[in-house]
């Protein structure tokens, strides 16, 4: 990999500089804690629209998605299909109902409809798993950066961490929704000029009609699976039921997304910015995509490492399997020769059958040496009892960065990166902060003065912040980074909004029930995600959403239905 050259940095430091300065001198000296935690309640739709995608869009997502795209394909958009849907329901139901109770959590709501401790056991649910997200979207960038750049990943993720800190602890939530807005630009800015470089480092006579119909060929451009196999993780029905399920909990009940609506100055603004963000994100989504896929057909026509993950790499090099790993980077190197004929057929014969069907299957010989590859890497991991990612989808757009982008460029992409790591760790460490504040100390310490509160609100966030910092150091490898920040999410969100849900529409459902239910149900997706990982039953995470909401739902009403019948008897 390349050393960044004085550019880069320059453009790298000043535009995270820049950021965190401009956020800091904005949104200084909140006085009260509406203005700290709902940022005095002045943002309009763009900034509320651009806030709500900044958070969910981490860094994960501009570098695990390309890298997603890169070896599966455009199917993954799919998982956003129920983002829209979900977005109609929050501005009809939950917005005006949070904008009526005047909450500063979504959690308040809670002890309005049923009681203190299932308001305290969703607070609870929350502040795990988003303390948890919030770790590993600064390890995500981190983990990566440090090894393609050789930096020192304990040093990456207190920087990260302590620039997030600044800001977020001066300002609160107006800092976030202030800073959020320019990040979003430079993550635009950077992934559309990424796009437009791609496109023009591809071969004079390959134009992007037949860039995508190379992809078509190789299957990438599969966007839409209608298939009801529980084996395909990502297909439209999972996006559509499991999807919607996810987002409802996400944008609805998640702390970080409500706090960045709730700022808003009206329900109206509210449910503008939301409805702009289901309008532009699967878009989005699908764009980042598409650049992924335009990095697989760059590599159809420059050759590629057999693994994209350089530290993993250079453990096998310098291992007794250093010979069999060469062979294999040989191989693929015979079959990117032969593949450029197969290709340049393709593109010119009336009658692609056969030219089709002779891509397909080079495609499949390289898919074939590549998972050789990732073989030799656990074997040499295990054998010197190391960790290292052997999957290298999240590798692949930083390599490409790094090594066909110009000066300047680089600098500016990494920019993005960083800043998508910035923008959604600090929406969770002013949401975990505001949590803890409202639902937990202020809440069980009795009534505080506006500054108390205030004070309050940045130590606890501070303190999330050093957690957050934590929990990147420690954090362990996952398959695709991306993937692991939504099982997270997954595992908890389902049962989340399934007591927002009974809240909503069971108004039969008291307290008890639905607190015995909650505990239950969240063992019991525990369970059935365990279960799965060990491949003793078939249910892919995003199912977990569905599942859980629909146990804490019928368990709740059952309970309650038990309880009804026995003062009956009684009576």
């Amino acid at each position: 990999m390349h050393a960044l050259n004085w550019v880069d940095w320059t453009v790298l430091i000043i535009t995270l500089l820049a950021i965190v300065i401009y956020g800091t001198w904005q949104t200084r000296g909140s006085k009260n804690v509406k203005d700290y935690l709902r940022g005095g309640n002045s943002s309009k739709w763009w900034t509320i629209g651009l806030s709500v995608m900044a958070t969910q869009a981490s860094a994960i997502t501009f570098l695990s998605t390309p890298g997603q795209a890169f070896n599966d394909g455009m199917g993954f958009v799919q998982f956003y299909f129920g983002l829209p849907i979900a977005m109609v329901v929050i501005c009809m139901v939950f917005i005006p109902l949070y904008y009526r109770l005047n909450v500063y959590t979504a959690y308040e709501f809670l002890e309005n409809r049923f009681d203190l401790k299932t308001r305290t056991l969703a607070a609870l649910l929350f502040l795990i798993q988003r303390g948890l997200a919030a770790g590993i979207t600064i390890f995500a960038p981190a983990i990566i950066l440090s090894v393609v750049l050789g930096w020192d990943l304990l040093t990456l993720n207190i920087i990260i961490g302590l620039l997030v800190i600044i800001y977020t602890v001066s300002g609160g939530t107006r800092a976030v929704n202030v800073t959020q807005k320019h990040q979003m630009v430079v993550i635009f800015i950077g992934m559309w000029v990424a796009f437009f470089i791609i496109i023009s480092k591809l071969p004079e006579d390959i134009t992007f009609t037949k860039a995508l119909e190379i992809a078509g060929a190789s299957g990438k451009m599969k966007v839409l699976d209608f298939s009801f196999s529980l084996n395909n993780r990502y297909t439209f029905w999972s996006g559509i039921i499991g999807g919607t399920f996810l987002m409802l909990s996400y944008f609805g009940t998640d702390q970080s997304q409500v706090q960045r609506y709730l700022s808003g100055k009206s329900v109206k603004e509210m449910q503008l910015g939301l409805i702009f963000n289901g309008l532009l994100k699967v878009p989005m989504q699908f764009f980042i995509l598409l650049v992924g896929v335009m990095v697989f057909v760059f590599y159809q026509f420059n050759n590629a490492p057999i693994n994209f993950n350089p530290t993993a790499t250079e453990l096998v090099l310098n291992s007794k399997q250093a010979e069999a790993f060469q062979a294999l980077q040989s191989e693929q190197d015979n079959l990117f020769d032969n593949r450029q004929q197969i290709i340049k057929d393709f593109l010119n014969t009336k009658d692609k059958k056969q030219a089709l069907k002779d891509l397909r299957k080079m495609n499949d010989l390289n898919a074939n040496v590549k998972h050789e590859a990732r073989l030799i890497i656990e074997k040499v991991a295990e054998e010197q009892d190391v960790k290292i990612e052997s999957n290298d989808k999240d590798y692949v757009f930083i390599h490409f960065i790094l090594n066909n982008l110009p000066r300047g460029l680089i600098g500016l992409l990494l920019a993005v990166i960083l800043s998508a790591a910035m923008s959604s760790t600090s929406s969770e460490l002013n949401a975990l902060g505001s949590t803890t504040t409202i639902d937990l100390y202020i809440r069980n310490t009795g009534e505080k003065t506006e500054t108390e509160k205030v004070k309050a609100s940045k130590w606890f966030t501070f303190a999330w912040g050093i957690i957050a910092i934590g929990v990147a150091c420690v954090a362990n490898l996952a398959e695709n980074l991306i993937q692991l920040v939504n099982i997270i999410g997954s595992i908890f969100y389902g049962n989340v909004l399934g007591i927002f849900l009974l809240a909503f529409f069971f108004k039969f459902v008291k307290g008890n029930a639905v607190f015995i239910a909650a505990i239950v149900t969240q063992i019991i997706v525990f369970i059935l995600y365990v279960l799965n990982e060990y491949e003793m039953i078939n249910l892919p995470f995003l199912w977990l959403n569905f599942v859980g909401c629909i146990i804490v739902i019928s368990m709740a009403c059952l309970f309650q239905l038990i309880k009804t019948n026995e003062k009956s008897v009684t009576a």
